[in-house]
């Protein structure tokens, strides 16, 4: 299948973005908006560029991290999975190729003062001439675009310069016509003036060096054109009385004959003739790429991936997304669709900030941003509250109009993309409880062998790049290409392994969209891997195999590796922390709550030589397993092991031999020497912590449940693994 080339230039990228939004939203959207606030629209402009500001900064880490067709829907598809992936691709289509007829019809009505020519049918003629010039190729469309929005902004901006000194004070009381709430509303009204930002992401995979060009180019349009809505939005409503923008579908026209007379007049009406054909040229150049998108991952008929040979673009999907304008031209109604529109894209730009946590917070491997959003996560949190309130004020219409997509998509998805879906969201794969309930409700109650999609066998070892796994090993130990030091963390899995073999696998994650099989050539990282481990294993005199796989799936995969080895231990790099949250969790917290085997969690913090290890465990928690594994630790290395139990600095002399009690009986699971310490202590983490600067391997197992603002927060981290000045290992025994 042909793939779509990079051609488009920042400045390029700059000209359809702003074409995207330079467009109804200022030389339409102002009539019918000053009706529902008053001379406060300029205001209500502003506003809905601060409410859009967190998705903007959002979308600009997204793309940058999936530079590809199809923008918000890729993001959503990836995250949340292939249903709301159906949803939002078809929702964000529509509200684009809607938004696009609505610039055509105010193209027409500018369009009536210079000829007096068939509305709808001259509207049509020109939608098929914006038709064929998407079909013959997506730089023709940059280069129209660049000098079409210079010349909208310079025309806007002589407006400004002219009409600003000419403000009557008189026409900007009452500055609110219906309150706070109507200016709100009104907010949440023109919020798809905005939309803009979201054709810049659809166009990702055809723009150069996205991982810059694209944060920059959503930053700055979405400034620029904040700025020339208030301006021109004030210029306008403070030189004309609101009564008689009501009706006014071609506002600016209005504006310019008020403040240059007949020629003046004309001049802007062919400047939003002009305009209003650039918008609904990139419009169609952005919604096309959805339907392509969706079809390249089997969610719709793969005719609209078809890329043509000649002009490389999807024409499939071209034709299909003018055909659905030209019925919205001759049909819909004008402010109805505006509104539909508005009240998907505040959805929409909810899901991008939710998705954002969630890539985040589950650490998925291929997600690495060139660009990340700042104030995360206060940012998102700001976008999604403030996107409830706007879909609140657009009242029931709105809401029912994206029920209704919300039910076509899902439609779709049931009947047709559900039997060729080829992967599942990151939120299924690392979500909680609550999450799957929402989401995935039959999924989240089914065991973990029943519950996620497998790789078949023949598929991992297709992945491997250096020959089939081993069918038994102790231990499994997966390489994310962070760990400190490869050899050590192997070095500790041949420690718990009991003479068993120990299976080595270097992981890589690449994004869906990447192909495995151009991945499975040897790399210079995976020789030097091999040749490290080998190293070790022959110096321990241990049984390793070392291999690599490339994998969509990298939690799936491990799962997999962890049946296939028939493991007891799975040992893995670690930061220290295993963050969780209320609806999702990283892959190391998946992992530890799953997996059959037992887990190992070793955070290296530089200790080459381990000679005195310091076990940690709180009173009480008496598991002779543990100190069976510990004792295996100490034997490798030859190292001296002790014992560390705190208690609380009330404890009475009762208490205290109670412990040491305990204690004892514990360690006759030990296969070798072992001191017991019992400590009294009001600060039991700075004890042990302390203690610790005189060993150099601290064993500790599962901390204890998190409390409720843990979860919610995710402020969750082992302290003795940020503040130990040892390496530490966190042992879970299942």
């Amino acid at each position: 299948m042909k793939k779509l080339k990079r051609r488009l230039t920042l400045p390029a990228v700059i000209a359809i973005g702003i074409g995207g939004m330079l467009g109804s939203g200022i030389f339409v959207l102002p009539g019918i908006a000053a009706a529902k606030t008053g001379p406060s629209l300029w205001l209500a402009y502003l506003l809905a560029g601060l409410c859009v500001l967190p998705a903007a900064l959002s979308k600009s880490e997204l793309a940058s991290a999936m530079p590809t067709s199809g923008g918000t829907y890729i993001y959503i598809e990836r995250a949340f999975g292939p249903i709301l992936g159906t949803i939002a691709g078809l929702g964000l289509w529509l509200s684009l190729l809607l938004k696009s007829s609505f610039a055509l019809v105010g193209f027409g009505a500018y369009l009536l003062v210079l000829a007096d020519i068939p509305l709808k049918l001259t509207s049509l003629g020109f939608l098929g001439l914006i038709m064929a010039l998407n079909i013959f190729g997506v730089k023709k469309v940059g280069d129209v675009q660049i000098g079409v929005v210079s010349l909208s902004l310079l025309g806007l901006l002589t407006l400004v310069i002219f009409g600003i000194p000419n403000v009557e004070p008189a026409n900007m009381r009452p500055f609110l016509t219906h309150g706070n709430e109507g200016l709100l509303a009104t907010a949440a009204f023109v919020f798809v003036s905005y939309a803009g930002v979201t054709k810049v992401a659809a166009i990702a995979e055809e723009i150069k060096n996205p991982g810059r060009n694209l944060p920059l180019a959503m930053m700055l349009v979405l400034v620029v054109i904040a700025v020339v809505y208030t301006l021109v939005s004030f210029t306008l409503v403070g030189n004309i009385p609101v009564e008689q923008l009501h009706h006014d579908l071609r506002p600016i026209y209005t504006l310019a004959s008020h403040l240059a007379g007949h020629w003046g007049g004309l001049a802007a009406a062919v400047l939003g003739v002009i305009t209003l054909m650039s918008m609904a040229n990139s419009g169609v150049l952005a919604a096309s790429r959805f339907p392509f998108a969706m079809s390249r991952d089997r969610l719709v008929p793969i005719l609209f991936s078809k890329v043509n040979p000649r002009f490389l673009t999807p024409v499939s999907a071209i034709i299909a997304t003018c055909f659905l304008m030209a019925l919205a031209i001759t049909f819909l109604d004008v402010e109805r669709i505006a509104k539909l529109a508005s009240a998907f894209k505040v959805m929409m730009f909810m899901a991008v900030n939710a998705c954002v946590i969630i890539l985040r917070e589950t650490a998925v491997q291929w997600y690495t941003p060139p660009y990340r959003s700042p104030f995360y996560p206060w940012m998102q949190i700001f976008g999604i509250v403030s996107g409830m309130v706007l879909l609140v004020l657009l009242g029931a219409t709105g809401l029912l109009g994206a029920l209704v997509i919300s039910l076509i998509g899902g439609s779709i998805y049931f009947f047709y993309g559900r039997l060729k879906a080829q992967r599942s969201g990151v939120l299924k794969k690392y979500g909680h409880r609550p999450a799957l309930f929402l989401l995935y409700r039959r999924s989240w109650k089914k065991q973990i062998g029943e519950g996620i999609p497998k790789p078949s066998a023949e598929a991992t070892k297709s992945s491997n790049l250096d020959g089939s796994l081993a069918e038994e090993a102790g231990v499994v130990v997966p390489l994310f290409g962070k760990e400190r030091s490869a050899e050590m963390l192997a070095e500790m899995g041949a420690a718990l392994s009991m003479g068993q073999k120990v299976q080595v696998v270097h992981l890589k994650e690449v994004p869906d969209q990447t192909d495995l099989e151009a991945l499975l050539e040897e790399s210079p990282t995976i020789t030097s891997l091999n040749r490290r481990i080998t190293a070790m294993a022959k110096e321990r005199k241990v049984d390793v195999d070392f291999d690599a796989v490339v994998t969509h799936e990298l939690v799936d995969t491990i799962y997999q590796i962890s049946r296939q080895t028939h493991c007891r231990w799975l040992v893995s790099g670690w930061e220290g922390r295993a963050r969780t949250r209320l609806l999702v969790r990283n892959p190391i917290g998946w992992l530890v709550t799953h997996l059959d085997s037992n887990f190992a969690l070793f955070k290296d913090n530089g200790v080459r030589y381990i000679r005195r290890i310091l076990i940690a465990l709180r009173p009480h928690r008496n598991d002779p397993r543990l100190i069976e594994a510990a004792s295996r630790i100490a034997a490798f290395y030859e190292a001296e092991l002790t014992l560390l139990r705190v208690a609380g600095n009330d404890a009475n002399s009762d208490e205290i031999r109670e412990i040491k009690l305990e204690s004892k009986e514990l360690l006759k699971a030990s296969s070798v020497p072992v001191k017991l310490i019992v400590k009294a202590s009001r600060q039991p983490i700075d004890t042990v912590v302390k203690m610790a600067t005189e060993y150099d391997l601290l064993i500790t197992g599962t901390p204890g449940k998190e409390n409720w603002l843990d979860v919610l927060f995710g402020t969750h981290q082992d302290r003795f693994s940020h503040e130990a000045p040892c390496s530490v290992l966190r042992l879970t025994i299942n």
